[in-house]
């Protein structure tokens, strides 16, 4: 993780040839070493979170603060923009290094579906934004389900402190100006700089804390890489380093709170499954453990914890720290995904872990030394603000000609005449003896995560509704006033239809309206779904009822991963049954296949007719279908199955006529819902009798 600035950035050679500052801590840089290690060795055995993570963050809060602190009461200038330039100097190289490795393992090894994602990452992880990326990316469940963890993912942490390291020192300027003049009134002529900052930070500490831990309660999945959620922990390594002056703990309760500290730091991940908890108020354990150790200190005792941490060993460690954070994340993925191993047992996980350290002690010595020690940027601003746009290029080059190249093979893919990518139109009886001709697979690998169907108008007028739940009602009207009113219930695979039942329902003049909450098949109230699930259902079966329209299209069946592979929906027919004695059609539609892994990217690393890509039908749908459960139980229940469409000759394959079946390893592509609309309308009206 970065030094913080205004601290001297440690060798990493054991022997340093340049003396260590006399304001250098290295039980500081000890714990350093332990808090990379926990996050290493929790990433590759246990795959939980550390708090290794959370410790780094309130480290570089308290260095930082150490260091301006030193300033302000020597009277040096602060001197921000000259601070700002060189601390960014200092880290860039080696993120540029370990980008640009991500960049040529992604190339030899990930599929050519993840590119897109890598290269926006890497952008990301440059302009220390990555958090904000998976932050949104995390809430979005309409993101692509990629099979595998981003090999840039862990520079969320690196962005934040990215973005601390801006706000910290205007913090500590403000500060220094608005002291002069609070110091006018009477009651505050004694305020000191530190005690001004202990206000303010104490705030910040106090209101980051609370924001985090609500948001951590109904938001966890974005909070984790909110900035906003994590400025307590930064808030807590500055009060810190304000109050450790006046800490005077004899030394045997300091022996005794360093390795009580100690055993806090190690045992967080492990006593505690944190992973959903953090950064709410559970992260308290290990940056408070962290900093037991700091105000432990140096005791003087054999027996006191900074004696392992001062160690040559652990400061040498804790020196190449930064490095080996950046390079332990991507090794792991890349070598997952090169082997297809779900998780690394000992000996490979510590090939992985020692791969790193080599990585990460070169990267050092002759990346971030070589750079940190050159005497020509130190001598104007420029000349540091040039090294940095220096290395900026050298990242952004690579990445903007990749992007731009495969920009260009998206356009010649989707310019393909259509009669290249049947789909599935391949799969009619005219044609099933009939090869596919040599094309281009699309969607292409940029377009593939955006491949969605869906409606963007939302309800108004007699569709509207006042029940703020909701709210993501959406509607498709025809020009002229409709034959027909169809309300879509369910989840994302009652909106991947739409792809083929909203043109058919343009073309024949009827209204839609959807009503669709991620992961929450319709059906009656049950135990198998979530309260938010269930309140949801409940909403729409009133909006229904309320609204009368002519018929409702839902999914009726429920595929799953592993055996059984497909059953009856939670509560169907109980859901279902109110609409039909209010006269209200129903249909339902047989779900499509799951799987454990992502269709489109097995295509592309092994080959659209590799037989790992090519499930068998009998592990993907069961025989009867739970269709036929329903059939004769209600008056006006018309049930679909497209599943002849989707999978065929007894296997259900990642591609059909050149066109991606799946986006994921559960959802079907809208090309290839659209290429199923003369078939779908053709079974819909079979169904219903409509005309």
């Amino acid at each position: 993780m970065p030094q913080a600035a205004g601290t001297k950035a440690p060798s990493a050679d054991p022997a340093p040839s340049k003396p260590r500052k006399p304001s250098f801590r290295p039980e500081v840089q000890g714990l350093r070493a332990l808090a990379v290690l926990m996050v290493v060795a929790y990433h590759v055995w246990l795959g939980r979170v550390s708090g290794g993570v959370d410790i780094f963050l309130l480290i570089s809060a308290f260095l930082l603060t150490l260091s301006f602190i030193r300033k302000a009461e020597s009277g040096k200038p602060f001197r921000l923009l000259a601070h700002w330039l060189h601390l960014f100097k200092r880290l860039l190289p080696a993120v540029v290094v370990v980008i640009l490795g991500v960049l040529a393992g992604t190339w030899l090894i990930l599929p050519q579906g993840r590119w897109p994602e890598v290269l926006d990452q890497a952008w990301a992880s440059l302009l220390y934004r990555q958090n904000w990326l998976l932050a949104d990316a995390a809430v979005d469940y309409y993101a692509q389900d990629h099979a595998g963890a981003s090999p840039l993912q862990h520079f969320w942490s690196l962005s934040i402190q990215g973005q601390v390291f801006i706000l910290w020192p205007l913090i500590f300027a403000a500060a220094a100006f608005a002291l002069a003049g609070l110091r006018q009134v009477p009651r505050l002529r004694g305020l000191t700089y530190r005690g001004l900052l202990a206000a303010v930070f104490g705030t910040v500490f106090v209101l980051s804390l609370a924001y985090s831990m609500e948001q951590t309660a109904t938001n966890q999945a974005y909070a984790y890489f909110d900035t906003r959620a994590r400025l307590w922990e930064f808030a807590l390594g500055s009060l810190l380093a304000l109050v450790l002056p006046y800490l005077k703990p004899g030394r045997i309760f300091r022996v005794v709170l360093g390795w009580a500290g100690l055993a806090g730091m190690v045992s967080c991940g492990l006593v505690l499954t944190v992973d959903r908890s953090f950064p709410g108020y559970v992260a308290l354990w290990p940056t408070l453990s962290a900093a037991a150790i700091i105000v432990a200190g140096q005791n003087g005792s054999r027996f006191g914890v900074d004696r392992l941490l001062s160690s040559r060993p652990a400061v040498a460690l804790g020196d190449n720290s930064y490095a080996l954070y950046l390079w332990h994340w991507p090794l792991l993925v890349l070598a997952l995904a090169a082997t297809g191993v779900e998780a690394p047992n000992l000996r490979q996980g510590l090939g992985i872990v020692a791969a790193s350290i080599v990585l990460a002690i070169l990267t050092t010595r002759f990346v971030e030394k070589p750079l940190r020690d050159w005497h020509w940027p130190k001598l104007r601003a420029w000349r540091t603000a040039v090294v940095i746009v220096a290395c900026g290029a050298l990242l952004a080059g690579p990445v903007a000609v990749w992007q731009t190249s495969l920009s260009k093979e998206e356009i010649a893919t989707a310019a393909q005449p259509r009669e290249l990518t049947p789909g599935a139109l391949a799969l009619t009886p005219e044609n099933e003896n009939t090869p596919a001709p040599r094309a281009r697979t699309i969607p292409g690998p940029t377009a593939l995560d955006n491949d969605w169907a869906g409606i963007d108008s939302a309800c108004t007028g007699a569709n509207a509704t006042s029940d703020p739940i909701l709210e993501g009602c959406r509607q498709e009207l025809p020009e002229e006033p409709s034959s027909k009113r169809i309300v879509v219930l369910g989840d994302s695979h009652a909106q991947q239809y739409l792809a083929a039942l909203a043109p058919v329902a343009a073309a024949r003049g009827w209204e839609l309206v959807t009503l669709l909450m991620p992961a929450c098949r319709f059906g009656a109230e049950s135990e198998a779904r979530s309260a938010e699930c269930n309140a949801y259902n409940r909403a729409s079966s009133t909006y229904v009822l309320e609204h009368m329209p002519d018929a409702v299209f839902t999914v009726a069946s429920l595929t799953h991963e592993e055996a059984p592979f497909e059953t009856e929906v939670p509560g169907y027919l109980e859901g279902v049954r109110p609409f039909a004695d209010a006269g209200i059609e129903v249909v339902g539609i047989r779900d499509n296949p799951r799987f454990t892994f992502n269709m489109p990217q097995c295509s592309q690393r092994h080959g659209a007719t590799a037989p790992a890509c090519n499930p068998a039908l009998a592990e993907s749908l069961v025989e009867p279908s739970p269709l036929e459960n329903y059939r004769g139980k209600l008056p006006g229940l018309h049930l679909m199955d497209m599943s002849d469409f989707i999978c065929a000759r007894g296997v259900c394959p990642a591609v059909v006529g050149n066109v991606y079946v799946y986006k994921d390893d559960n959802h079907l592509t809208r090309t290839y819902v659209e290429t199923m609309i003369p078939m779908f309308e053709q079974r819909l009206l079979a169904a219903t009798g409509w005309s």
